[in-house]
Order: structure tokens, then sequence, then C-alpha cells
């Protein structure tokens, strides 16, 4: 979305449209809308804007719910929000620490200010980018004098008046639509000038799940975060939002649950042992945390090899912290072998993991030809020189 775009859709009319448009889930909604807005004599630009913006609101709501049908979007700004469900865990760190007025630094679309308002904080929401920045504007306006939004980059902020301070940093290139990853050295603010910052207040930071540990401060608190599966994020705390003695930690959303493991330091990997009645693949938060070691003692399993992240084990036991599979039997690694055994189970649907080996799911899936009314799990992986290949069904 440009400038035009957006005080195009900023008007009675415009966002009128957009509700009238309601949801667009193909391009031919899409090209349907387009056509009986433009039949009717409304204005190509408007046109378009309303109907991006119909189509933005019906992707986000995986990630907003219901809040998504009030608000404005990019494409670009959608795709990197924090998810609500995960923003509302960041705005309650600051309650717990007391903190009353904090500030959004780069703030995006207003996901995490959104959370932030919502939990009774007082929030200056901050972007470079003009647009953006007016979309965050509509997105918080329902919360007036306690959320107010600023055109600005991080760096010229006045934070006189705030106790604490949030920071999204850009970690990809400028725009609305197509961007790329940039290296960690091009983030906007640049990661030196937040570590200052965060000497001098409580700060928390959202950064990739893959951001290099080596750089993680010694005095920060690392806590990956997973939701529905997916890790989404790695936030670094700092300061009263920092825990005592916690520097690690994985937080599992599932369902709308949380679970979180946490530790003073990396968790010591269980020894190596063959392959038992039960196979665990960690969540991708506590690989990323590496408290493997942790979950693979409360199973009471060890690692199936070394340097791959199953853990493997006879105790009939499970966490939130795990997907587990109890083992059918090893079945050959070559594909048609494989087939023959899997037609003679009858395996017509076939969920395939993979672990240390190089293959394409969707190519073996391909060449299995399989048939059958039963369901099972594939788990591929290497221990030591030697590939193998698990039969296993879900817990």
């Amino acid at each position: 979305m440009e400038t035009d775009e957006l005080r195009a859709v900023l008007t009675t009319a415009g966002l009128a449209l957009i509700d009238e448009v309601g949801e667009i889930t193909t391009s031919e909604d899409a090209l349907r809308a387009v056509t009986r807005l433009r039949a009717r004599g409304e204005d190509p630009t408007l046109v378009a804007a309303v109907v991006t913006q119909a189509r933005l609101r019906t992707r986000a709501a995986a990630k907003f719910g219901p809040f998504a049908g009030r608000m404005l979007f990019t494409r670009a700004g959608l795709e990197q929000a924090t998810r609500m469900p995960v923003a509302a865990l960041h705005a309650g760190r600051f309650r717990a620490a007391g903190i009353t007025r904090v500030a959004d630094l780069g703030c995006g679309i207003g996901g995490d200010a959104l959370a932030f308002a919502g939990a009774g904080l007082r929030v200056t929401a901050v972007d470079a980018d003009e647009v953006t920045a007016g979309i965050a504007a509509y997105n918080l306006a329902v919360f007036g004098d306690d959320a107010r939004v600023l055109h600005a980059r991080a760096e010229e902020v006045d934070l006189a008046d705030i106790e604490g301070a949030w920071l999204d940093p850009a970690r990809r290139s400028a725009g609305h639509a197509e961007t790329h990853r940039v290296r960690a050295d091009e983030y906007t603010p640049p990661l030196p000038w937040i570590h200052d910052l965060a000497g001098r207040l409580p700060v928390g930071v959202k950064l990739g799940p893959a951001h290099d540990r080596a750089e993680i401060p010694a005095d920060a608190e690392a806590q990956w975060v997973s939701d529905g599966g997916s890790v989404v994020e790695l936030a670094l705390w700092f300061g009263a939002l920092a825990r005592p003695d916690i520097r690690r930690a994985a937080l599992v959303l599932r369902d709308g649950v949380m679970h979180e493991l946490t530790a003073s330091h990396d968790a010591q990997d269980e020894p190596e042992r063959a392959l038992g009645a039960f196979i665990h693949e960690p969540d991708g938060a506590v690989i990323r945390a590496r408290l493997i070691g942790t979950v693979a003692r409360d199973l009471q399993a060890g690692m199936l090899a070394p340097g791959i992240a199953y853990l493997t084990g006879d105790a009939a036991l499970t966490s939130p912290f795990v997907s587990s599979f109890r083992v059918r039997e090893e079945v050959p690694f070559d594909p048609k072998p494989l087939a023959k055994v899997l037609r003679a189970r009858g395996i017509g649907r076939l969920e395939i993991k993979k672990r240390g080996v190089d293959v394409d799911p969707a190519q073996l899936r391909k060449r299995l030809s399989l048939a059958g009314d039963d369901a099972a799990t594939l788990i591929l992986t290497r221990r030591g020189g030697t590939r193998l290949a698990v039969l296993a069904d879900r817990v």
C-alpha cells in the first residue's frame, strides 16, 4: 500500500467498502469484487486498495482472530506482525514487571502495541515508515490517548517518560509487499543501539528464531516461542523484564495452553541409546533453546543419534514439549523395498518426517505408490553412517 491508497481507504466510503466486500480467500473472489465495484463506477485506485485490504483481513484472522475485522494491513506488515496470543505474553511481561508506560519502537502495523494497550499499558508506538505508522494509528485509535503513534526513527524518540521498551527491529528490506531478509548488522534500529538502550531501560527485543546464539548478550534472558508447532520468535529480555537466574527458556503454546521450560544454561544431552518402543521429536523451541536433555530426562529417554533431535526410550511417557510416536518396526530405507512393506501393511496415508538425511518427502511419497486404509508415520534419520527408517504411530 502506498500513501495515496492509504488516503483513499481512510475515508468513511473506503472503510465501508472493505466491510461490504467481506471475506476474500481466492483470486476468483478478488476478481469478482473488483469487477462488481468497477462496474458501478468506483475509483480504480480505491477499488484496488479496498480489495487488497479485504484479502489481507481474511488472511489476518489466523494471527489476530476477531480483531482482524477492524484492522488495516500491508502485506509485509501482516507477514512480520506478532501473533496476538504471543503479543499478549509480551504485554504480560511488562505488567508483571510493574511497567505502565511502554514504547513500542518499530511497531509495524501495531500488533504488539494492541496487546500492550489492551493490557492497560500506556503505549507510544513508533515506526519509521509513514504508511505503516498511519496504519498503526488507525489500528490503535480505539484506545484513544492511551496509545499514541509517532512517525519517526526509534533512535530519535524522546524516552524521558517511558518506563520500558519493546523493539522489533526491521530484519527485512524496506517496503510494503515483497521484501527480503537482511544481515543482523543491517537491522534497524541497530543491535548495538538496542543493547545500549537495554543498559538504561527494561527492554524486550523480538528477533528471528535462528538468530546467532553467539550474539545473545550474557545478561539477557533468551526465550524461544513456539505457537501451534512453529517457532515464531526469539525474545530477549533485559533488566526488570528478565527473570532471575533464567537465561534459556522454551515456551510452547498448544491449543491456547502455555507450557514452558526454563534453565540457567543450555542443558546437557542424554547419551545415545538403542531404538526403543517410542521416538520423541522435541518442539522447535526446545531445540533452539538447547533444552533437549531436560526433556529427555523427563521422558526417561536418550538420543537416538548424537546431534540429531530425536529421542527414544521405552517408557510410555510424553509431554507438551515433544511429539511422540510408538514404534512399529524398522523398515527398509530404500524406496522399492520400503514400498513393498507399506503395501503389505495396507498403509495408504503416510506422514513422513526426517532429520539428518537428504530426502525430499514429496518425491519419496510419489515413489511409494501408497494404497490401503491404514495410516502411519515414517521417520527417516541417520545413526552414525547408517540410514534408519522407522514405521511408527503418532501418540
